[in-house]
């Protein structure tokens, strides 16, 4: 862990993946997502990757083109005994500006929507539910955009893309973007972050 930051990556190596389940989203780039997502208590495992494209086997040069189609987004293991789908959906909507069309931040391209990818139809009824709700409540001031749409293919992201930010806490964008949106995060949900964190 990085005491100055905070920045700590899960130890995903032996992951017990009995009785878990997997839940996919896209909240921009995918570093600020898997950041927000490891800080969870019940999260087993984060991977970053790309989905809902055309093009077999994208990269993220390819990706980072917005021609392939895909989203970057995360694959996440959880066990929902201790953390709930819909608490990773409350974490999805916070963590990110579900308002804004293919952008996030200087993030600009349809390869930072905001999507969730479900996989089942339960996950299906509570995104609706959700966005639903926080429509009707004005929760954002502006119509919410995120696309939800069937889970897809999953395409693992290229291996320096994984635990970024944790091992690059010093790099501009996770020293100026993605650590002030996770210290406001842990903030919000101090109550189901990781106890080591």
């Amino acid at each position: 862990m990085n005491k100055e930051t905070g920045a700590t990556a899960l130890d995903e190596t032996n992951v017990d993946t009995s009785n878990t389940e997997i839940a996919t989203f896209g909240t921009g780039c995918f570093w600020c997502t898997e950041a927000v997502m490891e800080s969870l208590d019940g999260v087993k495992k984060v991977v970053s990757g790309y989905s809902g494209g055309h093009d077999p086997k994208p990269t993220y040069k390819e990706v980072c083109t917005g021609n392939t189609g895909h989203a970057e987004c995360v694959e996440v293991t959880f066990d929902p005994k201790v953390v709930s789908y819909a608490d990773l959906l409350e974490a999805f909507f916070r963590s990110h500006d579900p308002t804004s069309l293919n952008k996030q931040g200087n993030d600009i391209g349809t390869q930072y929507r905001s999507v969730i990818f479900y996989h089942n139809d339960e996950q299906k009824q509570l995104a609706v539910q959700a966005k639903t709700e926080l429509d009707k409540s004005g929760a954002y001031g502006k119509p919410i955009v995120t696309e939800i749409t069937k889970a897809v293919t999953f395409y693992q992201a290229e291996d320096y893309h994984q635990n970024y930010f944790a091992n690059n806490p010093d790099q501009g964008y996770c020293a100026f973007v993605i650590a002030p949106k996770l210290d406001k995060f842990k903030k919000v949900f101090k109550d189901k972050l990781r106890k080591n964190i």
